[in-house]
């Protein structure tokens, strides 16, 4: 059983400060959005998705809702319309970039880019939501607060890059056991 984590005191120090409205939520172990979403039995649209993502050489967290795939060739047109320049490679670096990048552990990476030092680019589906659930940096708390305070909090630039995907529920069906009579 994976050993809970604390709620990091940067975060926690870093939200009162800006004096932001938030929920903390506490809840088991989740590696995933879409296990977040599950575990607080919330629509996954209101699950914010957080990717670390390397275009050309720099870095930029990429949030959108978790029901959502991230499509690069529009990132890179959103992100080179920010940065003034065309953007020739975007592309998601590995765990272990990205713990030597960050100086985090695998699975830490927070929704806020400020913790970070990187900017924030948010995917205009989110702000259907009104308010979403964003990661900690803890896979044990979450940190629910309303879409509009978190782009104003991380100065996050919107955009159109995400598409849609169709989540597949699994539904268990029992087996039912032919009988047939030999006469």
């Amino acid at each position: 059983m994976p050993k809970k984590q604390k709620l990091p005191a940067k975060l926690i120090k870093y939200l009162e400060k800006a004096g932001v409205k938030h929920d903390i939520l506490e809840h088991r172990t989740v590696y995933t959005a879409l296990d977040a979403a599950a575990t607080m039995r919330r629509k996954v649209g209101e699950i914010a998705k957080s990717l670390l993502v390397k275009a050309d050489q720099d870095y930029f967290l990429v949030l959108l809702p978790a029901d959502y795939n991230l499509d690069f060739s529009k990132l890179g047109k959103c992100l080179g319309a920010q940065v003034g320049k065309k953007i020739k490679v975007v592309k998601i670096p590995g765990e272990k970039i990205v713990e030597n990048a960050l100086n985090i552990k695998a699975g830490a990476l927070s929704a806020f880019g400020q913790l970070h030092k990187l900017p924030v680019i948010m995917d205009k589906g989110l702000i259907k939501a009104k308010k979403a659930i964003f990661s900690s940096g803890s896979m044990n708390h979450s940190v629910e607060m309303a879409v509009n305070d978190f782009v104003k909090l991380e100065n996050a630039i919107l955009g159109s890059f995400g598409i849609k995907k169709k989540i597949k529920i699994q539904k268990v069906i029992k087996n039912k056991k032919k009988t047939t009579k030999k006469s």
